[in-house]
């Protein structure tokens, strides 16, 4: 297994549900509220109807868990925590078709993170066919039935999880299905993200609507604001983000080009050239058009971070 897989099998092992009131707003004075019924499951699959055809009624996901699942046959396993051992087990001995039916029968039992790894594994190809229409519906069904999960605890951040891929959905759609672009329910999704469950790629997703005025209006204050929160958790998309708004200031924003620079010395940290080579171009041209002194303030501002980080993990 990979070091990804290993994470979530040990997750697997401590999850239990929890629940908690809805007693707080983010920082905007917003009110959090439940997001609105995500669009269920009981609607044709891809390619079997019509494209033009007329919007159905939003349908909360049957109990047993994605209909498209429901004909796959189940292991005679007796609980959700034997799948999971023997999922762990299939998928080290290299049966994927063994660990995939595992998967499904703890998820169709509720197991949070078994649902969440097979949405991941739908939306990535992993181990299965590529299908985002079966992966949104996973994680329709852990926002829809675990959206007051405590915040900071394993439960939360994978529900956190879930909502930020919805409001990806949302945000493109799904050709052939009737999950269609949406900008405000993108929104919905990534704010509840954000701004509840405190999760940094939902807030650096939010500060990209508002910054281009999708879903909500166009706000660079409000964009900066969350592209911050989710920088200073060490999102290096977010950072490179917010250390370019602050070398170029304007519409709100103070122009402070050593701390952008910081910003994007930090973002450059750790990246894979492969899937955020964007970062690095950025962070190069940044650091070419700057002065001698903005660079060499920058960097001692990195130097200190990263001697304030190391001070934190004794």
């Amino acid at each position: 297994m990979r070091t990804s897989d290993l994470t979530i099998a040990a997750l697997f092992l401590v999850l239990g549900s929890q629940s908690t009131a809805w007693a707080q707003g983010d920082a905007s004075g917003r009110a959090l509220v439940p997001p609105r019924p995500i669009p269920g499951i009981a609607l044709p699959e891809p390619e079997s109807g019509p494209e033009d055809a007329v919007d159905v009624p939003a349908i909360a996901p049957a109990p047993s868990g994605p209909a498209a699942h429901t004909a796959l046959p189940m292991a005679p396993f007796s609980s959700a925590r034997d799948a999971i051992r023997a999922w762990m087990r299939d998928s080290t001995a290299g049966n994927q078709a063994g660990a995939v039916r595992a998967l499904e029968y703890a998820a169709a039992q509720g197991h949070l993170t078994a649902q969440f790894k097979l949405g991941r594994m739908y939306a990535g190809g992993e181990g299965v066919p590529a299908n985002d229409l079966k992966a949104f519906e996973y994680f329709s069904k852990i926002a829809d039935e675990n959206a007051d999960a405590i915040p900071g605890t394993a439960d939360g951040r994978i529900v956190g999880g879930a909502f930020v891929a919805l409001g990806g959905y949302f945000t493109d759609g799904i050709k052939g299905s009737y999950v269609r672009p949406n900008a405000d329910r993108a929104f919905d999704m990534y704010h509840y993200a954000a701004s509840y469950f405190g999760d940094p790629e939902g807030q650096y997703n939010l500060g990209r609507l508002y910054m281009n005025g999708q879903g909500t209006r166009r706000d660079a204050r409000q964009a900066a604001r969350w592209m911050k929160l989710a920088a200073e958790k060490g999102y290096a998309p977010a950072r490179a983000v917010f250390g370019e708004m602050l070398l170029r200031g304007g519409e709100g924003v103070p122009r402070q080009p050593v701390i952008g620079l910081m910003w994007l010395a930090l973002a450059r940290e750790g990246v894979d050239p492969s899937r955020e080579g964007w970062i690095i171009e950025r962070h190069d041209a940044a650091f070419a058009a700057a002065s001698t002194g903005d660079r060499t303030a920058a960097l001692a501002l990195v130097e200190r971070q990263q001697v304030a980080g190391a001070r934190s993990l004794r």
